[in-house]
């Protein structure tokens, strides 16, 4: 994995800006902290920072190929995980490889099929190649998501990079937030509109879409999309074809030349991965696996269960360690350092996230980063099997809204009135989720309550899974960890997508499915474990750490908080019981501590990054 960026240029030689590209790529360093490249040819410059995985001696980049069509530069970030079967299929045309590493191929595949590449690579990326006899360069991301890839355009130039703060270090391009950035960070979070950047003048290539760029100016396709096609297999040959999928994607996402470990939470989802490469560790002799889980100092005595984290995860830890004999480390974090982990994680991020979700995580990738480079995580499994609560409840399938924007009332009600009425809070909210309904292809005679569900599952997938995925990629690749996310193989995504909410529930279970296809793999009592989100500190500490900081800010009239929220409504809340809530009561997603932890980030966001609003 790594971090991209390049500049293409219609008026200006791009070789005289050299300094220019050097900083762009040197915000991306903690994404590749092993090597670092460049390429400067006329209108088009590359950068890239460099997380040696597969082939470290050979593996360079921008990698440049010269042949008789002309020359072809690529900088890129991901892995392929079916890159022998392309490779083979690329050599029997003739073509001849220099190096093992999945970028080569991934050049020559450009080289042969043009556009049209993307559609046979399976794996996560997002890349650049500069085609020089054409004079156009060609990007595109995975279908999913799980790698970021931004752009910006100007008067005859195009910026791109994995993360914004590689195109807000050039010179054209300010930290302006418009009225719907505005609306991005305090209405549809934590979920963000597929495409939106934020900032005024970054855009976000969507997942599944490619983007050409050339004297005419930008295309945009889409390349894949999630079809809505009839399912006509039994139960039986359901699950065992979830079990053969999961098996391949497991194997698949092993290769790497470097450590590989696993996330290990005790739940299904995380279990089931570290299970499945158990297997195959055993199966090719490849020694003892290293898990890894996190947890906060006194959770043990502070934990109260809910509908979102119904038990804590240490004792099905333990019993899964117990089970497969993994080498586990135990990581744990105080207070202190969660708080002091929110600003880090803006930092990371370029704009405020999920709080204390983000930050524990950041802190929890750099813990495993001294161990490891490559990591495993359940991540996904929930959106694509249907996991969370809220596709139980009928509430939240009838809302006519997204089932984690509930509270968008409670939301709106926090903002000065002004700002409420300039980015039509409410309605902007309503708007996002019509439009995500409207992509929804129907199923001809589908029943009402099958088309209902599927509804929710193309929010999950489009809307929710992409804003947890790029929290993993940012706060991950922000130490320099590699996470790989089995459960958002595309082959794997599409099938479950289609298949009847009834056997999705086999035996009338959340994900009974992946559970019924996890039998024999798994514990008995860790197969059918209530699900349990990414753990957090339930330590009241924190609450009162978050709470004084939070009202700190609101009592200092330079803090730019005071141009959004209202100041006093904050207070109410800070002082009421609902304060010292853990349950789901903000945005379903934001407990009391988090939307002070949400405030802090935000006003460091709005100060460090010296944010402008243009209304």
């Amino acid at each position: 994995m790594c971090g991209i960026t390049g500049w293409i240029d219609w008026k200006r030689d791009l070789t005289q800006y050299s300094s220019v590209l050097e900083h762009m790529t040197e915000t991306l360093s903690a994404r590749g902290p092993d090597a670092k490249g460049t390429w400067i040819s006329g209108p088009c410059a590359l950068g890239h920072r460099r997380l040696s995985v597969i082939d470290p001696v050979n593996g360079a980049q921008p990698m440049i190929r010269h042949t008789e069509r002309g020359t072809y530069a690529i900088t890129y970030n991901g892995e392929l995980y079916n890159t022998k079967e392309l490779r083979d299929e690329l050599a029997s045309r003739g073509y001849r490889f220099r190096t093992q590493c999945d970028t080569e191929v991934l050049l020559v595949a450009y080289q042969e099929w043009k556009d049209s590449c993307v559609e046979r690579m399976n794996g996560i990326f997002a890349f650049a190649i500069w085609d020089e006899a054409e004079q156009r360069l060609f990007m595109a991301r995975d279908r999913l998501g799980v790698k970021p890839l931004f752009y910006a355009r100007g008067n005859g130039f195009l910026l791109f990079g994995s993360e914004p703060k590689a195109m807000l270090a050039h010179p054209d391009i300010e930290p302006v937030v418009s009225a719907e950035g505005v609306a991005e960070v305090w209405m549809i979070g934590p979920a963000r509109t597929p495409g939106h950047g934020v900032y005024r003048d970054l855009a976000e290539l969507r997942p599944g879409h490619t983007l050409r760029y050339d004297r005419n100016g930008v295309r945009i396709q889409a390349y894949w999309t999630l079809q809505s096609m009839p399912h006509e297999a039994t139960a039986e040959e359901t699950v065992h074809r979830v079990r053969e999928l999961l098996e391949d994607t497991v194997e698949r996402q092993l290769v790497s030349d470097v450590p590989v470990c696993a996330f290990l939470s005790g739940g299904l989802d995380s279990s089931a991965l570290t299970a499945l490469t158990i297997r195959h560790y055993e199966r090719y002799g490849l020694g003892h696996l290293h898990t890894y889980s996190v947890d906060y100092v006194d959770n043990d005595k502070f934990f109260k269960a809910h509908s979102f984290q119904p038990n804590a995860d240490a004792p099905w830890i333990e019993r899964m360690i117990e089970s497969l004999g993994t080498t586990h480390h135990w990581i744990q974090f105080d207070t202190p350092e969660l708080v002091n982990s929110l600003q880090q994680a803006v930092r990371v991020r370029d704009m405020p996230g999920m709080a204390d979700i983000d930050g524990s995580l950041l802190l929890f990738c750099e813990e495993i980063k001294k161990g490891a480079t490559v990591a495993l995580s359940g991540e996904a499994a929930d959106e694509v099997f249907g996991g969370y609560p809220w596709f139980h409840r009928e509430d939240a399938l009838n809302a006519d809204t997204f089932p984690w924007a509930l509270a968008t009332p409670l939301r709106a009600s926090l903002l000065q009135p002004e700002v409420a009425h300039q980015i039509r809070a409410e309605e902007y909210v309503a708007d996002r989720y019509a439009d995500a309904v409207r992509e929804v292809a129907p199923l001809p005679g589908e029943e009402a309550q099958a088309a209902k569900m599927r509804v929710m599952s193309y929010l999950n997938i489009t809307r929710f899974m992409p804003t947890l995925l790029d929290r993993k990629d940012r706060m991950s690749m922000g130490v320099g960890l590699e996470v790989r996310v089995p459960y958002t193989d595309h082959r794997l995504v599409e099938y479950v997508y289609n298949i009847p909410w009834s056997i999705k529930m086999y035996g009338g279970r959340e994900k009974g499915l992946l559970r019924k296809a996890m039998e024999g793999v798994l514990p008995e009592e860790v197969l059918y474990r209530k699900k349990s989100p990414f753990p957090k500190t339930h330590n009241p500490n924190y609450l009162q750490a978050v709470r004084r900081k939070a009202l700190a800010r609101l009592d200092d009239p330079a803090s730019p908080l005071h141009q959004f929220v209202q100041a006093d409504r904050i207070r109410e809340i800070a002082a009421s019981e609902d304060a010292s809530s853990h349950l789901p009561w903000f945005g379903q997603l934001m407990s009391g501590p988090q939307l002070f932890a949400y405030l802090l980030q935000v006003d460091s966001w709005l100060r460090e990054y010296n944010i402008r609003v243009a209304w």
